[in-house]
């Protein structure tokens, strides 16, 4: 049986496995370790920002070493590392976001149905919204936005309201991509954690495996096929130290965070993002924002009296990231839609109740990056772009086009259903 190597264990990296076990002997290279939901209770947090203990967001990393935390001069950028990828700490929403592939030509629908028969999908959350969260969709719909209740994927039946959806969940509630990579397990593919991979091994114009740091020691780890999947920051990286040169574009969907002081609003205890309104340039959510929380001097008040609303852009793609450095800022245009998108939150939250003057903006964040190798009109059928080896394929947001502005993960598994598709016409 050929062998196949897919880099990353997220949504993409997940999704091929489960789908190439079988017709390939896979084996999966993660580069972090075992995902564990973050542990200390937000009592024991307060304490420590009121310690005055929090100076930088990277010192999230060492609390919680299954995050990632870079900062550019504009934001700070937050990604998953470890099993599961970012799907262990993102909020759980199932919105398909492939209008731009179907503008290249790129219809996913059977892909799409697939996976909503595996992954379950569902809105029975709203039944348990709090009277905080009521409240603001109501005031949406007066202000005709649309709001909808936000699809999540998994069993919401178990879900506890404990607010800490993006700390990981521990209750089983939120579906994450280690369910995909249990079935691949199952089937026998192999998972090698702690295995960081560097680069593409390309000989005679066809990859012949990766290179990789595992501990002190590279190895070198063969392969028939290699799908990289390891994420918008990372799969560019191994492809520039692999040879294969990106676009000098990179999106990264920021979030900003706007706030107001209300006594016992306890959204800290909400489940995050419960419903959605979408606009033509970004999407606004409730949520309860941690780097703000923890890290921003205005956001003072104790995490009880808080209550937010997101702001999720679609930003230029106009950063650029390489194996020294990563650079993002926001162009004139994306600051001018961050501030549509404040004026609506500013209205929203006056009308909840909130005064002008005492609307908090948060601290500029991202996780969802992408397009530093962009599918075009010429890859809708292959999937696969004509700058890499015909064995080796990118499975994750570094092909899409644009930004979302919007929760990726449902988009991202469906392309990845269809790299695995046309990996499974390699099969011996």
């Amino acid at each position: 049986m050929k062998r196949a190597i897919v880099v990353g264990s997220g949504a993409g990296g997940a999704t091929v496995a489960k789908e190439l076990q079988g017709r390939f002997d896979v084996t999966v290279l993660e580069a972090g370790g075992a995902f564990r939901p973050f542990a200390l209770q937000l009592s024991a947090i307060e304490r420590i920002r009121k310690a005055a203990l929090l100076f930088d967001e990277r010192e999230m990393s060492l609390a919680f070493p299954t995050i990632q935390i870079r900062k550019t001069r504009d934001m700070v950028l937050v990604n998953g590392i470890g099993l599961g990828g970012t799907t262990t700490i993102c909020t759980g929403n199932a919105l398909r976001m492939d209008r731009d592939l179907r503008t290249l030509g790129i219809d996913l629908d059977a892909e799409f149905e697939e996976v909503y028969q595996e992954i379950p999908v569902t809105t029975v959350h709203q039944r348990r919204w709090r009277g905080h969260t009521r409240r603001l969709f109501e005031i949406c719909r007066e202000m005709d936005l649309d709001p909808q209740p936000m699809p999540k994927m998994g069993d919401y039946e178990k879900c506890i309201g404990c607010g800490r959806c993006v700390l990981g969940c521990a209750h089983g509630a939120k579906w994450d991509s280690r369910r995909f990579l249990q079935v691949a397990v199952s089937r026998g593919a192999q998972v090698i954690t702690k295995c960081r991979v560097e680069r593409v091994v390309i000989e005679h114009g066809r990859a012949t495996g990766v290179e990789a740091r595992k501990g002190w020691s590279r190895q070198f780890y063969p392969a028939d096929l290699v799908v990289l999947a390891a994420g918008g920051f990372a799969t560019p990286v191994i492809l520039q130290n692999s040879g294969i040169p990106c676009e000098r574009r990179l999106f990264v969907d920021p979030v900003l965070c706007v706030a107001i002081k209300h006594d016992d609003a306890s959204q800290h205890r909400e489940i995050e993002m419960p419903f959605v309104v979408q606009q033509p340039y970004f999407t606004l959510s409730p949520y309860f924002d941690y780097v703000s929380f923890l890290f921003n001097k205005m956001w003072r008040h104790p995490a009880k009296d808080i209550l937010g609303i997101m702001i999720k852009l679609a930003d230029s793609p106009t950063g650029t990231i390489s194996p020294r450095s990563l650079g993002k800022a926001l162009t004139d245009k994306d600051k001018q839609r961050l501030s549509e998108g404040v004026e609506i939150c500013r209205e929203i939250l006056c009308r909840f109740g909130g005064k002008q003057d005492q609307i908090l903006l948060g601290t500029l964040n991202a996780g969802h990056p992408g397009g530093t190798l962009p599918l075009t009109e010429q890859e809708a059928e292959s999937f696969h772009h004509r700058r890499l080896p015909d064995n080796l394929y990118v499975a994750d947001a570094t092909l899409l086009p644009r930004s979302l502005g919007g929760p990726p993960i449902l988009t991202i598994i469906a392309m990845a259903k269809r790299v695995s598709r046309m990996c499974s016409q390699m099969e011996a």
